[in-house]
């Protein structure tokens, strides 16, 4: 596991308390997290730490390049640590999140920059559905 404050360093931003609290608890979570669940771990660390607080940091951090900010649909962002390649698949059931990697993307976003004569500096791409078991739900309610 990458330590949050070599992270910090790494970017050139100061490092704070708050900051590293704050990667070490999206880097030890798996998968993705909302700001509430990092603020509510966070006050346990740090009983002073408010809200706003962690608002501020995610914004830093994810300027920096270290954390990324997923909307899954809900009208509420979710945070992990800044990977390469990888996109998610949203359950519009259950809000379960599938990450996969996209084994032509590079191809296929080289080809449309050319194309377009568009310099690409990100991707995100987030395909949202039905997982398995919400189809088999759904499929039994429509008896």
């Amino acid at each position: 596991m990458i330590k949050a404050e070599k992270m910090l360093r790494q970017s050139g931003k100061r490092v704070t308390r708050q900051r590293v609290l704050i990667l070490d608890i999206i880097n030890q979570t798996k998968g993705h997290i909302a700001a509430e669940e990092i603020y509510r771990l966070a006050k346990q660390k740090s009983p002073r730490m408010s809200l706003s607080t962690v608002y501020r940091a995610l914004q830093v951090l994810k300027k920096e390049g270290l954390v990324e900010g997923i909307d899954l649909g809900n009208d509420r962002y979710h945070y992990e640590i800044k990977r390469q390649d990888h996109h998610h698949m949203v359950c519009r059931g259950c809000g379960k999140v599938i990450e996969f990697q996209c084994p032509f993307g590079k191809e296929l976003m080289s080809r449309l920059a050319e194309e377009n004569d568009f310099e690409i500096t990100g991707v995100s791409l987030t395909l949202s559905g039905y997982c398995p078991e919400c189809r088999r739900k759904k499929a039994g309610n429509s008896n």
